[in-house]
């Protein structure tokens, strides 16, 4: 059972360094853990970030899985060591175009967040794109924000297809653009036998491609933790 983070586990908030996940939530992924082949997140929020609001218990993927938490230990794949000088001079021009509130640093990339002030919304999404044509990093579109990463063939799908490999049944459960990626993966983990479940989050911001990809669609992280005890109460009982 693999999910994203924001918006599906924790409820999307102005300042994203608050965001948390529902009360319970941890509680019922711990128990899903016990039970299942395996529990992950993947997200493009920073592994130490993860491991702070989730526990070391679960396989964590942060920043679309540029990094790793396995084996109680953080690894990054090996070809992205390259890319942070060019991702922290990044870093440093986009603080200082907009400031400490639009910027958020991981490390390995970084997202420009303009929920807070929509109105500049296409100042920074044009510079996003001029600086991915100075840097070579790539622009990733998501919830009220922009993020600039490597160009690696790494995202939500490859971290999916890949916890997913030699698995009976998978599912994911996701709110986002990069999401859709995730379910492009359990579209081809079916095509090598593999039983999928699509779940979407839905929201006022969920993409329309994803609900109309998805086996089942849950209202918001409520939703998705009354699916988790579900699944949870199903578990304990078979």
């Amino acid at each position: 059972m693999l999910t994203d983070f924001d918006g599906t586990l924790a409820p999307i908030v102005d300042d994203p360094a608050t965001a948390v996940p529902l009360p319970g939530i941890v509680e019922v992924l711990s128990s899903l853990n016990r039970r299942f082949a395996l529990v992950g997140v993947v997200s493009g929020r920073p592994v130490s970030y993860l491991v702070d609001n989730l526990g070391p218990d679960l396989a964590l993927s942060g920043l679309y899985g540029l990094e790793r938490w396995r084996g109680g230990r953080r690894v990054e794949v090996d070809e992205v060591e390259s890319w942070r000088a060019p991702v922290e001079a990044a870093t440093k021009r986009a603080r200082d175009e907009f400031g400490g509130t639009v910027v958020e640093a991981k490390g390995l990339s970084l997202t420009l967040h303009f929920r807070t002030c929509p109105e500049q919304g296409p100042q920074v999404r044009g510079w996003a794109a001029a600086e991915a044509d100075r840097s070579g990093l790539l622009v990733h579109e998501a919830r009220a924000s922009v993020e600039l990463h490597p160009p690696l063939a790494i995202d939500k799908g490859t971290e999916v297809e890949a916890l997913g490999a030699g698995m009976e049944a998978v599912c994911f459960l996701g709110d986002d653009r990069g999401d859709l990626a995730a379910f492009e993966a359990l579209d081809r983990l079916a095509g090598s036998g593999v039983h999928v479940a699509r779940v979407a989050v839905a929201s006022n911001e969920v993409p329309a491609e994803l609900t109309a990809g998805a086996d089942v669609v849950v209202e918001g992280p409520t939703g998705v933790a009354a699916l988790l005890d579900d699944l949870a109460v199903e578990a304990a009982s078979g």
